[in-house]
C-alpha cells in the first residue's frame, strides 16, 4: 500500500516551500517579548546567551527563472 502523505519533517518543509514559492507568499512570525536561551555547548554544564525578541521576521518567496524547466 503506497500513501501520497508526507511522512517526515524535511519533506514537509520542502513541500510547503514550493507551495508559497509558486504564490509568491509571505510569511510574518511576530515577537512579543519572547525569551531564548542559547546554549554555549552541550551537556549540563552548559552556559546560555539570552535573547529577547520583539518585532517581527518576514519570510518571502519568490520564483525565479534560474535552472531546468
Amino acid at each position: 500500500m503506497t500513501t501520497d502523505h508526507t511522512t517526515n519533517w524535511p519533506d514537509l518543509a520542502v513541500g510547503l516551500y514550493e507551495r508559497l514559492t509558486e504564490k509568491n507568499a509571505v510569511i510574518a512570525y511576530e515577537f512579543l517579548d519572547m525569551h531564548v536561551k542559547i546554549p554555549s555547548g552541550t551537556g549540563p554544564a552548559a552556559e546560555h546567551a539570552e535573547w529577547i525578541l520583539n518585532g517581527t521576521i518576514k519570510i518571502r518567496t519568490e520564483r525565479t527563472n534560474e535552472g531546468p524547466n
